[in-house]
C-alpha cells in the first residue's frame, strides 16, 4: 500500500478506495474536505506494486490502513469493509467515518467476476477504459474476497464511538441496500443515506460530495 497526501493541517482524513478504482476515482471522496486527505492506493492499483500472494483479506487490508494516523476516515466498497474490520478492533480509532457502498458486513458477499465488474462500469469513455484496464490486475482479489466477511458478528461494532455515515445505493447488485442498512444499524452512532440510483458516485456525485463535507464539518 502507498499513500498520497493532499492539503495540510487538521483534521487528517484517511480515504480508502474500492476494488479496481482508478487513481482519479480514489480521490473523489476526498474532494472538498478540509485539512489533510491521505488517499491510499492498495496493491495492484494505480502506481502501487502488485499484491503479494494471499493479500486480499479484510484483516490484512485493515492492518495496512491502521498504519495511517487519522482523525476521520472514508471507505468505498472494499475500503469500507476494511474500515469496518479496523473499527471492530479499535473502536475509538476515529471521530467520524463515512462508509460508501459497503458490500459486506457479517454475511459473505456473493461471488463476482472481473467481467461483471467490467460490465457494470459506466461513465465517460476514458474512465470506463481506464477502469477496465485496472481490473486486469485483480484476478486474485476476485478469487479471494467472495466468502469473506468484514466482521464475524455485527455486535462487535457496538463499542464504536465514532459517528458513522453509511451511504448506500438502490439497485446496485454488488452493493445491496440491505448491507448498507445493516451496517448503519450496527453502529451506535450510525446514520443511513440510501440513494435511489445503482451508481450514485456518478449520478449523484455533487450531492455525495456536499454530504461528506457537511458530515465531516460536524
Amino acid at each position: 500500500m502507498i499513500t498520497h497526501s493532499h492539503g495540510s493541517g487538521s483534521p487528517v482524513t484517511l480515504v480508502a478506495h474500492g476494488l479496481g478504482a482508478t487513481p482519479g476515482e480514489a480521490r473523489i471522496p476526498a474532494s472538498g474536505l478540509p485539512g489533510t486527505r491521505v488517499v491510499v492506493t492498495l496493491p495492484s492499483h494505480g502506481d502501487a506494486p502488485d499484491a503479494p500472494a494471499g493479500y486480499w483479506d479484510y484483516g490484512r487490508i485493515a492492518a495496512d490502513l491502521a498504519t495511517v494516523p487519522a482523525d476521520h476516515a472514508v471507505g468505498v466498497s472494499l475500503g469500507a469493509g476494511a474500515l469496518i474490520r479496523l473499527l471492530s478492533l479499535e473502536p475509538d480509532r476515529f471521530r467520524r467515518v463515512a462508509l460508501l457502498l459497503p458490500a459486506v458486513l457479517d454475511q459473505p458477499r456473493q461471488p463476482f467476476t472481473l467481467q461483471q465488474l467490467s460490465d457494470l462500469t459506466v461513465g465517460p469513455p476514458n474512465y470506463v477504459a481506464e477502469r477496465r484496464a485496472a481490473l486486469t490486475r485483480l484476478e486474485a482479489a476476485a478469487e479471494q474476497l467472495p466468502g469473506q466477511v468484514a466482521v464475524p458478528d455485527a455486535s462487535m461494532l457496538a463499542a464504536v464511538s465514532a459517528l458513522v455515515l453509511v451511504i448506500g445505493a438502490v439497485g446496485d447488485p454488488l452493493h445491496p441496500e440491505d448491507v448498507a442498512k445493516a451496517t448503519a444499524a450496527a453502529f451506535p452512532g450510525g446514520e443511513l443515506w440510501l440513494i435511489d440510483s445503482p451508481a450514485p458516485m456518478i449520478t449523484h456525485r455533487a450531492e455525495v460530495r456536499h454530504r461528506l463535507v457537511d458530515f465531516f464539518a460536524g
